[in-house]
């Protein structure tokens, strides 16, 4: 049993990568702060394990697999170290044919891309992608500072941060679909309006291409800012566990206490205000500020009945979804080979692997099959019917190739299929059922762009949408907490109206995924409550 104490300033439910943000800042600030993580391990969905029975030397990132987000200047004020490794090329966009087929390998070498992209899809592609690219630049840079604030509504938000040419773009964008969007800038190839509808707009979501609120999705992916990334995601050295370790080490030299193995079972209030916490073995800690950095629904949940505001909970309610996405976490004995990809081509692995439904129509000889937004389009459907589709969009990963310490002494390899979209519960069977199944019915969608890839597999931890909710402790198994669709001031506030009762996790402003900018902002908000510089 840890050692706690029985009193603090300050009580952080969860020992993600938010919650260590704000410890690090509160503690820094002279508070004490203890931090109550219910799993083993720190970092949430941010960490870094050894997850296949199988292959027990294997490090793996099993939530969150790249770091793109984090604003810069929060790492400059938390004056850490993250290690990042640049992945050159960052896309890779196969298709399942062979030599000569199309393919898009996106890098640093702006020229080269554009070179494949007018050889094996048009001019009119390049173009379109530079007007876009440049139209997010724009976004980007001015949207950044909102990200360390406060939200506002979307049209405030537009009005205080973008510049006056593109207000209207960025509410329609934000308050859109991601679909939409894409349409504006007149791609002549529907399997790049795919990839980008995927990868940026879908990512996460409970929600098709069509959807409302998929265009801020689609922004948010937009926002890397990271020196040296250009504008791309990039591999924490040492797994996404890295961000964490980092950001626990700064905590405790700033003096909190953190105790993994220690559920909260339940906030306490004194006069309607925070007064502690109890934990699932019965103590307590009192504490004058509770700040949850678990997802907003398990926060609700510990408070008393009927103490968080009515119309907060009720707002939060209508907001609720569960998680759409699959991870299939793979151990690998050697390297796939992709059968459209020249031998003298650069190693596509480090990269995103986009593995597209619908791809195949744009093989020479292929007969028939849907375009790949109609393909989109019913994969949305048959996730809304509660069935598993044939043929999810995949984001594929194989980080060991850029970052070898994370391989064992046999030299495995790490790797993972990032599935979207798959439903939370099954028409007519259950995840129990159909999981071994499907498992194989992703790996056989792997065979068709680099035959070979299942005799190379060592081990496999699937985690679906439950196995998401119970691996990491989230709500529903959605790894935004709250969906990417909803945005700024209609997240979940970090002050909850409950005095003393805080909320800082990817449900808050400005989004799910590894930012850190809620950690942020509920720590600056708790300081100006108490009067604290």
């Amino acid at each position: 049993m840890t050692d706690l104490p029985t009193r603090a300033d300050v009580v952080i439910i969860g020992a993600g990568h938010d919650g260590l943000v704000s410890a690090v800042l509160l503690a820094r600030a002279g508070l004490d702060v203890v931090v109550l993580e219910a799993a083993e391990v720190i970092g949430g969905a941010t960490r870094t394990e050894r997850p296949f029975a199988h292959v027990p030397g294997l490090r793996h990132s099993t939530g969150s697999y790249l770091l793109g987000l984090m604003p810069p200047e929060l790492i400059k004020t938390l004056d850490v170290d993250i290690p990042v490794l640049r992945r050159d090329p960052h896309y890779f966009l196969p298709t399942p044919g062979g030599p000569g087929s199309p393919y898009l390998l996106f890098g640093s070498d702006r020229a080269a891309t554009r070179a494949q992209m007018a050889a094996f899809f048009s001019p009119a592609d390049v173009a379109a992608d530079d007007a876009m690219q440049a139209e997010l630049a724009a976004l980007r840079e001015d949207l950044a500072p909102a990200w360390l604030a406060e939200p506002l509504p979307v049209a405030d938000t537009a009005e205080r941060y973008v510049r006056p040419a593109l207000r209207e773009v960025f509410v329609d964008l934000v308050t859109g679909s991601v679909a939409d969007y894409l349409a504006r800038f007149d791609f002549a190839s529907e399997l790049l309006v795919s990839m980008y509808a995927v990868t940026d707009g879908l990512s996460g979501l409970n929600a098709g291409p069509d959807d409302p609120g998929t265009g801020h999705n689609f922004l948010v992916h937009n926002m890397c800012r990271l020196p040296g990334s250009d504008g791309t995601w990039m591999i924490a050295a040492g797994g996404m566990g890295t961000v964490s370790a980092t950001f626990a080490d700064a905590a405790r030299s700033a003096g909190a206490t953190i105790a993994s193995g220690t559920p909260v079972a339940a906030v306490t209030l004194d006069g309607g205000a925070a007064s502690g916490v109890v934990l699932a073995d019965g103590r307590e800690i009192t504490a004058g500020v509770v700040l949850g950095a678990c997802d907003p629904y398990r926060l609700l949940d510990l408070l008393p009945d009927g103490a968080a505001p009515a119309p907060l909970v009720d707002r939060m309610a209508a907001v609720r979804r569960t998680g759409s996405t699959l991870k299939l976490n793979l151990a690998l004995t050697g390297l796939p080979r992709f059968s459209c990809l020249p031998a003298d081509a650069p190693s596509p692995f480090g990269s995103t692997i986009h593995l597209l439904p619908g791809s195949a129509s744009l093989v020479d000889g292929a007969a028939g099959g849907e375009s790949p937004m109609a393909a989109l389009r019913a994969m949305w459907a048959d996730v809304r019917a509660g069935r598993l589709p044939a043929e999810p969009t995949i984001e594929w990963y194989l980080h060991t190739t850029v970052d070898p310490s994370l391989q064992d002494e046999a030299g495995h390899h790490s790797s993972a299929l990032f599935v979207q979209s798959v439903p939370y519960d099954l028409a007519g069977t259950t995840w129990a059922q159909a999981l071994p199944g499907y498992v194989d019915t992703l790996l056989g969608i792997c065979e068709r762009y680099a035959p070979g890839t299942a005799d190379l597999v060592a081990d496999t931890v699937p985690l679906p949408p439950p196995g998401i909710e119970a691996h990491f402790g989230i709500t529903g198994g959605h790894i935004h907490h709250v969906d990417n669709t909803v945005s700024f001031a209609d997240r979940m506030p970090y002050a909850t109206g409950v005095p003393g009762v805080y909320a800082g996790s990817a449900g808050c402003h400005p989004a799910g995924s590894v930012i850190g900018a809620a950690g942020h902002n509920a720590a600056r908000r708790i300081l100006a409550d108490l009067g604290r510089p």
